[in-house]
């Protein structure tokens, strides 16, 4: 079934719906705070809606079934966070969403030349989201993502640029490119 899917920008009168959502479930894969105080504050203070940020609800159904938040907008390469509730995950919502954030920065911001956007190495969903929408994988970054127990993960980088995005392609990084700069493989450091 293929699940109709909207966006709505967040505006102040949603600050508690916000707290609520971001407070009310399980975000396994996203480090920082679940404080709905804090979280209100922020959200007070225009860090859900600025001139670098931009939230957007994710209605399928007509619920809010996710959140979208774009940060870096006057950077060339903005980030995003996206966070789907667990009840509606896996039937493609967060696919359709990273399409449309994809689609709604490169339209409405003409200098974004990339897009990009960071996971931890085993949110395989994600992971999978990223590469059906045409991003590539730039980094991997070894325990480097904290997780709420304490335990490093490694956190996977993927990236769009707009080339590639205006041609339906995937440029993907040369990781070889040491070798020819002299270094060998296997090489160890002291």
């Amino acid at each position: 079934m293929d699940t109709p899917v909207e966006f709505l920008r967040f505006s102040p009168e949603d600050t508690a719906s916000l707290a609520d959502f971001l407070t009310q479930e399980e975000w396994p894969y996203h480090a920082g705070t679940q404080d709905r105080e804090e979280i209100m504050r922020a959200a007070a203070e225009g860090r859900y809606d600025d001139e670098q940020t931009r939230t957007f609800w994710v209605l399928a159904d007509g619920e809010r079934a996710g959140l979208v938040r774009l940060q870096d907008l006057d950077d060339g390469g903005p980030m995003f966070d996206l966070r789907i509730r667990l009840a509606r995950r896996g039937r493609g919502i967060g696919t359709k969403a990273v399409a449309w954030l994809t689609g709604y920065l490169f339209t409405e911001l003409p200098d974004v030349t990339r897009i990009e956007g960071q996971t931890r190495q085993d949110n395989h969903a994600m992971r999978a989201v990223f590469r059906k929408n045409g991003f590539a994988k730039e980094a991997h970054y070894r325990d480097a993502w904290p997780g709420r127990d304490g335990t490093l993960h490694d956190g996977i980088g993927y990236a769009i640029l707009r080339r590639d995005w205006v041609s339906g392609t995937v440029t993907h990084p040369d990781w070889h490119d040491d070798r020819r700069d002299g270094a060998v493989t296997g090489e160890t450091a002291r």
